[in-house]
């Protein structure tokens, strides 16, 4: 029996899909594996389409096979993560919205990625490479392992050439699988799902070339699983007209520019295989073990469906693993690599750091949705990660927490890079609000969070608090960015009543005693406390409700006071970054 090597950590969804690829992969080599050192090198895939801004939908088809190769090499076990990059997929559209394209780049239509020209100002030598090379600096980042390769290369070297001859001698069997499903009618329709399908799902396809081709060329001599690009166009719009086995001769006619040649299939290397029939046969050629695809895949007559019959003509075996549901965003438009502007990777390792974004793919299962938060939901995201990290390090997280923390900060190779204090989110964001770039108020500012341990450089709240600068700058609105005032609001604080003035003479005299993010949260909290006669320290159970409204009254007029608005970033803080001398002076002192 195969020796299947337990997680070191608990049984969450990433050792679960481990153990069951382990326990395949040495299935596959006929049992003859004892131990991981004697282990047959364990195969998972992935497929990405350069096709535009390969987004954050798409780094789950990467993240779920990352984690599990991951876990998989913690045990001691030989790994190949491939990514196979669909450059040789054809130029379905021109992308709304992506910078340096234009109109002009509709001439380009049907040809293959690589020979579309990159957006204007690119410094990439055409336009899969473009796409390519943003996702492979932000899988860097994340500390993801893999090998690529360039589909584009595979074809017009010939390494698939005696698959693609084997595929046109057994194009009957092939046909004969595909039109079990092009009989059929299509599935009745299903319920309305609680919520509305994100655009990045209608169009996944997209991500993995599946929408970009058909099951095949239909023409005059019967089917065929092979499209040529043209000689002379470049384009796909070709069709068959005729094929022979044994000279592997084949002819086709542009339909888009009228060229016909003939060619001999053992020699030529300018075409594919069309998707359904491309994916089962690298699952052969790679051995792929283990292989996730996405809802639209994974239904009745899809490609992986469809694949995994066909791939037994190439004499493979399906792929285990699961279906995984689509990513949503809050904050920003919804995902479609077909459009310029989504959200991808790099715009989240902007504003994030590599563990967060990790943990965000590690902590939910394949099957379940989650959302990636560029608004003010990223703060809470991020309290959420610090309660984790706090927990994990004094022993009182739960085992499955304690999973999907190690897997967002390390890898089999070691430690991410981290910040080394990692101040809230929230604080740092409210910080670089307030100073607009100014570096050295900033250090200030954060110096005096914790006195008895003050921050001795930026360098110290780095690389964290780059990107809480960074979404305060490109994800804030300019009329939700905070500025302090520049003098008091004399009118106002000469209308304020014996209450009002009393609250501000409270938090006045205690601004010395509490100037600390800690000691400020006790003061702000406590001036309504002490106004209606109860202690500073008294718990919300302790008090009666009207005590949240007259909280709620005194943190308006704070802020009409500092920032000329209701409300503003969290008022320990805000009074933080204002220093205690500015305070004074726009609180009447």
């Amino acid at each position: 029996m195969p020796i299947v090597a337990q997680s070191t950590e608990t049984t969450d969804w990433v050792s679960r899909f481990a153990d069951e690829v382990i326990e395949e992969s040495e299935r596959r080599a006929g049992d003859k594996a004892a131990s991981p050192a004697t282990a047959p090198v364990v195969v998972v895939a992935s497929g990405l389409s350069p096709s535009g801004p390969i987004h954050l939908g798409n780094l789950r088809e990467v993240m779920t096979p990352h984690l599990v190769a991951d876990e998989i090499r913690r045990r001691g076990y030989q790994v190949r993560h491939l990514i196979s990059w669909d450059d040789y997929d054809r130029y379905r559209k021109v992308p709304a919205g992506v910078p340096g394209v234009d109109d002009t780049w509709a001439e380009h239509i049907g040809k293959p990625l690589t020979s579309v020209p990159a957006p204007k100002g690119s410094a990439h030598p055409n336009w899969a490479e473009h796409f390519k090379s943003a996702m492979i600096e932000s899988l860097a980042e994340l500390g993801v392992e893999f090998d690529g390769i360039s589909q584009t290369r595979q074809y017009t070297t010939g390494v698939y050439r005696e698959q693609i001859l084997h595929a046109m001698r057994h194009r009957g069997d092939i046909d004969a699988i595909l039109d079990q499903y092009r009989t059929k009618k299509a599935p009745p329709k299903q319920k309305q799902q609680q919520k509305p399908l994100d655009e990045a799902e209608l169009e996944a396809a997209e991500g993995s070339g599946a929408a970009a081709e058909d099951d095949g060329s239909f023409g005059t001599a019967g089917y065929f699983p092979y499209k040529p690009y043209c000689g002379n166009c470049e384009k796909d719009l070709t069709t068959v007209t005729a094929y022979d086995d044994d000279s592997t001769e084949l002819t086709y006619v542009c339909d888009s520019c009228g060229f016909s040649e003939t060619v001999r299939l053992n020699e030529f290397n300018r075409g594919k295989l069309v998707w359904k029939v491309d994916w089962p046969m690298r699952w052969a050629y790679e051995g792929v073990v283990f292989e996730p695809s996405g809802v639209d895949h994974s239904s009745p007559g899809s490609s992986f469906q469809v694949g995994g019959q066909i791939v037994g003509i190439f004499g493979g075996k399906q792929p285990i693993g699961p279906m995984y549901a689509f990513v949503g965003i809050s904050g920003m438009a919804k995902m479609s690599s077909s459009k310029g502007g989504v959200p991808t990777p790099a715009d989240a390792l902007q504003i994030m750091e590599p563990q967060l974004l990790r943990w965000l793919y590690a902590r939910r299962r394949p099957n379940q949705s989650f959302k990636i938060a560029f608004d003010q939901e990223i703060q809470r995201l991020y309290d959420e990660w610090d309660k984790l990290d706090a927990k994990v390090a004094d022993g009182s997280a739960l085992p499955a927490d304690v999973a999907a923390h190690s897997r967002a900060v390390r890898t089999a190779g070691g430690e991410l890079p981290r910040t080394p204090r990692p101040l809230p989110y929230r604080t740092l964001a409210s910080v670089a609000d307030i100073t607009a770039g100014h570096q050295d108020q900033a250090l200030r500012i954060l110096s005096e969070l914790d006195p008895e341990n003050p921050i001795g450089s930026l360098d110290e709240a780095r690389p964290r608090y780059d990107k809480a600068e960074a979404w305060i700058n490109t994800h804030v609105p300019a009329d939700q960015r905070t500025i302090v005032r520049d003098e008091p609001d004399a009118e106002l604080l000469k209308s304020l009543d014996e209450a009002s003035q009393n609250s501000l003479r409270l938090l006045l005299d205690g601004l010395a005693d509490h100037w600390s993010l800690d000691g400020l949260t006790h003061l702000v909290y406590g001036v309504p406390k002490v106004q209606a006669g109860f202690p500073a320290d008294a718990t919300p159970k302790e008090l009666p409700p009207e005590i949240k409204t007259a909280q709620r009254t005194f943190f308006a007029l704070l802020y009409h006071l500092l920032v000329g608005r209701d409300t503003g970033p969290r008022l320990p803080t805000l009074l933080l970054a204002v220093g205690q001398e500015r305070v004074r002076a726009l609180l009447g002192e």
